[in-house]
């Protein structure tokens, strides 16, 4: 089992963490405590749940839950950029490293959900 900080699925959500902090900081007050801070904790919430997936016998209910932050990070984004606090080419940044999280997660998701088959493929 790799160290959660070396798996590719960590390195996609550290970015995205990084540049919605970023995206935050400029963000006008009132909306920086609410969609802000909405969009911070969600995706410091999608990397635990990488490492509690990856340190987890049952992985698939932290990947559901990482699926389904990672969903609700992309409307956060998609309200910010309709409120005029991210361009359109930071939009397309925010949904590129979603898409790859959400991508890679599925994937897990159904190599972890995969019958052990006489030990082919890899199931820890």
């Amino acid at each position: 089992m790799a160290t959660h900080t070396h798996l590719p699925i960590y390195k996609v959500a550290y970015d995205l963490l990084d540049f919605a902090t970023s995206l935050v900081k400029n963000m006008q007050r009132d909306f920086k405590r609410s969609i802000g801070d909405k969009i911070t904790n969600e995706c410091v919430e999608i990397t635990i749940l990488i490492f509690r997936a990856n340190v987890a016998q049952d992985k698939a209910p932290h990947l559901m839950e990482l699926i389904e932050r990672q969903q609700v990070v992309e409307l956060m984004f998609r309200l910010a950029r309709d409120k005029g606090f991210l361009s359109t080419r930071g939009y397309a940044k925010a949904i590129e490293l979603t898409t790859s999280i959400g991508k890679q997660a599925n994937g897990w998701r159904r190599s972890a959900l995969r019958p052990l088959h006489g030990g082919q493929g890899r199931h820890d």
